[in-house]
Order: C-alpha cells, then structure tokens, then sequence
C-alpha cells in the first residue's frame, strides 16, 4: 500500500504508520499489532463504546466549566462524543478485549478517535494534536485507571437493562404455559421417583417464580456498579486533576446518561477494587444456574417419546442423528444448558482475576469486563432462543400425565391423613408387589367409602391445601 495511505504519528516508543482515515493513533494502533488474542473486539459490543464515550464527554465538560479545559476545545470533544454515543465512528474501536496494560489501549483507542474527530469539527486534520490532544485534551484530569472502569461498570448497567428483560419475557413466556396447564394431572417427583400429584401449570409457575427471583437479584447487584472512581487518576489520589472534579464529573456523567452515580467515598480504596464485579457475576452465575437446572427438567419431562417420561413436547427444531430416523433432540434446552456452563466459567474467570490484584491497581481487569460481557451478551441471546424456538410452543401429554398418576404408588400419600402413614404404607406395599392399583386395595381393605376415597383422589384434593375429615 502506498505511503500516501498513511499517516505518521509517535509516542514513547517512536513513529508508527496508522492509515489515514483511521480515527484512531498510535496507540491503538501498537494495540492492534500487539494483541491479536480473541478475535473479539471492543466494537463487537456497542454499550461499550458509547460508555466510555460518556465518561469522556462529562470529564471534558467538567474540565471546561472547571475553567481547566478552552470551552471551544472541550465542545468539540462532547459534541465527537456525542456522535459516538448515537452510533457514529463504532467501527474505529478495533482493539482487542483481551489485552495487557489494565485496559489503557482500550482508553488511548477513545482518546484518540475523540481527539481526531473534534479536529475535523475544529476544522483541522486528523494527527493535528497540537489544536486538541488525546492526552492532554480528551485525556484531561483521567488516567484510564479511573476513566476505563468507570466506562464498562457503566456498561454492565446498559446491558443488564437488556438482560432484565430478555428475562422478563422468558418469565412470561413460563407464565402463559403456567396458566394453559393449569388443569393437567401429573405427578410430581423427587430423587427421580414418584412423590405426589401436582399439576403442569403449577410445575411452569414454579418456573417462573424461580427465574423472577433473579431481576432483583440483578437489580441489586447492578446498584453497586454505578459507584465510580473518576477524578481518583492513576491511583486514587486525584493527581492532576483539580478541587471538584470527582464530582463534577459524576454529576454529569449522570445528567448525560440519565443514570445516577456516585462518586466512590474513597478513591484510593476503589481504584484497585473489584468488589462489585465479583457480586455482579455471582448473580450471573446464579441466573445461569437456575436456567441450566430449568432446562435440566425440560429435557427429563419430553423424553423418549415412547421410552421416557414423554409428559411435554419440545418444538421439534431440527433432524436429531444422522444415524437414527425419525430421532428429535431437544437442543435448544442444550444450547442454553451449554451458554450456562460458560457464564459459570467465566464466574470462575472473574474471580481469579478479582484475587490477582496488587497493591493500587489490578491490572486483570480486561478479562473481567470480557468476561461478564461475554455472560451477559450469551445469557440474554441464550434466553430469548429458549423462549420463543422452546418454550412458546412447548405442548403437554395431558392423557398420558393423567394415565401416570392413576397408575402411581405415590397417591398413597394424598391418603395418609385419612387412613395414618401405616395403613398407607401397607397398601403401597402390597400394591408395589402385586402390580395392583392403590384405589382398588384401599376399597378392598375397607381403609375408606368409595365416596370418601374419590373426594380424597380428586385433583383439586391432591394438589392445594385442604380440610379433610377422617
């Protein structure tokens, strides 16, 4: 490629060729020639960049009415930044997420796309930083070890609106389902026996409950990330920066983005610390529990579908083997299980990088933020598949579900208060050895009437609470 398609800059190390009509530096260009590792790049998740594109411009408006920064220079850099905030410039973010020196090729790459950009809106060239300088201007008053994670603890807020959501539906999605099996008769189970009757609908309620426990969960946990630590610079101690930047600057980062910050009540403390991300990807990790386990039992209750428990039908989504006819697997739920297993990794991921911090710093950081990024980009994609190619169309057996129930040992039990825990006992006994049905020998036995017994087997009986009189 000819010279004439670059430009040249430098910095500590020397010149470097970057093309011309890149918005980016130096920098960010070592970074592209250094860290070819994930093939996941930093434009790959928009909330990012339009994060830390709202640090930028709250830290260069607060300069600027901090009288720090020329307020021609400091609008040209808000207004670049709000250009990058509605979508402009993403593809100028090509740096790896997963990169050494704690995120500052990650701070450099939106230094310098900002800088170049409030050149042309000054009516300069791109790499004139004598006129507004990535370091000097966009940078001001920051260092990247306040300014990055400032930018993605804002952007696990913006994604977990997304991820809440996606939950919501999935929720209602079990719901819906919860309300059309409300009438099916099946048996419950535990450790993979029968245990007592209950119905279908209360089996997806139950799934709904279990899942909306976690929007607060999240909620709660989210809360603890809009604690930022701008204004603290390199370690905490809020070296150049002036009296009232800290919270100047959080004030406007929360009347730009329409979020409420706070500034960390002590900066030397939060720079190093990442608490809050180690809780938030519990909460991941929970979720992900919770829907791995959902799954578990989709996949229990639609098997076979001559040889299993066969009591719900999965949309059939694809051909099942290439070696059995007719075979349909339920791969959704299995996708999910798998998407679930990974955010549980990354957890682990998390908390190793969380514990290798050191003294006023922890350089690690770039692999939390893919980390809990990756979960929750995989768990809302993962979420909204299993709701509408799974659970939307999910069918139920109801006959068969019924059949089960008259034919389990486990109704035994809906009888214990009528007839003691002995008698039941021997009839369940009798009736595993002789094949026979538990209604039949309670008749036979003179245990109960007819009338009293069928009260008692009746579903709204084996499956609410209830008075019963002996």
């Amino acid at each position: 490629m000819s010279e004439k398609n670059f430009r040249v800059e430098s910095d500590l190390l020397g010149e470097l060729q970057v093309p011309t009509d890149a918005y980016y530096g130096v920098q960010t260009q070592r970074a592209l020639n250094n860290y070819r590792i994930s093939s996941v790049k930093m434009y790959h998740y928009p909330e990012y960049i339009i994060s830390i594109a709202y640090v930028k411009m709250a830290a260069a408006e607060a300069n600027a009415r901090l009288g720090v920064l020329d307020r021609k220079i400091a609008d040209a850099i808000v207004a670049a930044c709000r250009e990058i905030v509605d979508g402009k410039l993403h593809d100028q973010f090509p740096v790896d997420m997963m990169q050494g020196g704690a995120g500052t090729s990650v701070n450099m790459n939106a230094n310098e796309v900002i800088a170049n950009r409030a050149l042309e809106l000054l009516g300069h060239k791109k790499g004139e930083y004598q006129y507004c300088s990535p370091n000097d201007h966009v940078n001001c008053a920051q260092s990247t070890n306040d300014a990055y994670p400032s930018a993605f603890r804002y952007t696990f807020v913006r994604m977990n609106r997304k991820l809440e959501a996606s939950l919501k539906e999935l929720i209602g999605s079990f719901r819906a389902k919860g309300e059309e099996f409300k009438h099916v008769l099946k048996m419950g189970r535990t450790q993979l026996q029968d245990a007592v009757p209950m119905t279908s609908g209360q089996e997806f309620c139950a799934f709904a409950d279990n899942l909306e426990e976690e929007l607060a969960n999240l909620e709660r946990n989210a809360v603890l990330l809009k604690e930022i630590n701008m204004g603290g610079t390199a370690i905490g101690t809020g070296l150049n920066a002036v009296p009232g930047f800290a919270e100047l600057c959080t004030k406007l980062m929360s009347e730009f983005t329409g979020d409420e910050f706070v500034v960390a009540p002590n900066l030397v403390e939060a720079t190093p610390d990442t608490g809050a991300y180690v809780s938030y990807s519990a909460a991941l990790k929970r979720l992900a529990i919770k829907l791995s386990k959902t799954c578990n039992d989709l996949r229990l209750l639609a098997s076979g579908p001559r040889c299993g428990l066969h009591e719900i039908n999965l949309p059939p989504m694809a051909p099942g083997s290439s070696i059995m006819p007719g075979k349909v697997n339920p791969v959704i739920p299995e996708v999910t299980n798998q998407v679930c297993f990974k955010v549980i990794g990354n957890d682990t991921c998390v908390a190793f990088a969380a514990e290798a911090g050191q003294l006023q710093l922890n350089v690690m950081e770039p692999v939390i933020a893919e980390s809990i990024l990756e979960s929750q980009t995989w768990l809302m994609n993962a979420m909204d598949t299993l709701r509408t190619r799974c659970i939307d169309g999910i069918t139920v057996n109801a006959d068969h579900c019924y059949e089960m129930v008259k034919n389990s040992i486990g109704i035994v039990t809906a009888l214990n208060p009528y007839i003691g825990y002995k008698a039941s006992t021997k009839v369940a006994k009798e009736a595993l050895e002789t094949g026979r049905s538990v209604y039949d020998l309670v008749l036979e036995h003179g245990f109960m009437s007819r009338e009293k017994l069928d009260e008692a087997l009746n579903p709204e009986a084996m499956t609410t609470s209830h008075e019963f009189i002996k």
